[in-house]
């Protein structure tokens, strides 16, 4: 293997493992010290931990009853694979560190979510409002393999404002912004996404523009 290819290989490697132990250390301390709705302060009081759990996909977003979580979760394990397959041809492209990053970002996000679906149902108990979760209870899990619940516990209210009465369906309601609740694997694929397209637009377009006309070429 070339010494480039082999280091770029290691580089990704090594993000993947750090991203998602941060990811799981920071969820299972979070599930294991605050009931749902804690909140811990960090910067005042728009930038906090404040503990959530949701079925969906990101950022408290749902898909749906059982069957929809179930279908996600598979989904999002196809993905995770499929994923897997491109960091690997990327590599073997010797493809630039800025793609090759904002792949490998993508796919933590995209597996740091799926184990909180597959497995966090089964080795904690149920959260509550008055109750901490417990790390492998006597009594099992809250769910079955596959139907976890995600953990966010990220959340910055930076603003709040309330709209005037003469504003169309909102007039005198409450608003903030930014009212998500992530973690640390919603953070990865918001960045490897951003990072994807600043590297397809402006850091690397004629890659792009190679690519798209190597895939004509071959059809034709």
């Amino acid at each position: 293997m070339d010494k480039t290819i082999k280091k770029k290989s290691w580089i990704c490697i090594g993000i993947i493992a750090l991203m998602l132990v941060i990811d799981q250390v920071v969820k299972i301390w979070i599930k294991t010290t605050l009931p749902i709705g804690g909140d811990i302060p960090l910067i005042g009081e728009w930038c906090r931990l404040h503990f959530v759990e949701n079925e969906g996909i990101a950022f408290g977003v749902s898909f749906g009853d059982s069957f929809g979580k179930a279908f996600l979760t598979l989904f999002r394990l196809v993905a995770s694979v499929v994923i897997v397959f491109i960091l690997i041809r990327q590599l073997k492209k010797n493809a630039p560190y800025s793609l090759l990053i904002s792949i490998t970002l993508i796919l933590v996000g995209a597996v740091g979510n799926l184990v909180d679906s597959c497995f966090y149902g089964v080795i904690f108990n149920e959260s509550t409002y008055d109750q901490v979760a417990t790390l492998f209870p006597d009594g099992g899990g809250y769910a079955g393999f596959l139907f976890g619940k995600v953990v966010d516990m990220f959340y910055f209210p930076m603003f709040h404002w309330t709209w005037p009465d003469w504003v169309p369906a909102v007039g005198g309601q409450s608003a903030e912004f930014f009212n998500a609740i992530f973690n640390v694997a919603d953070s990865c694929v918001c960045v490897g996404v951003a990072l994807l397209i600043i590297d397809q637009l402006w850091l690397h377009p004629e890659k792009s523009k190679e690519q798209e006309e190597e895939s004509v070429t071959n059809e034709v």
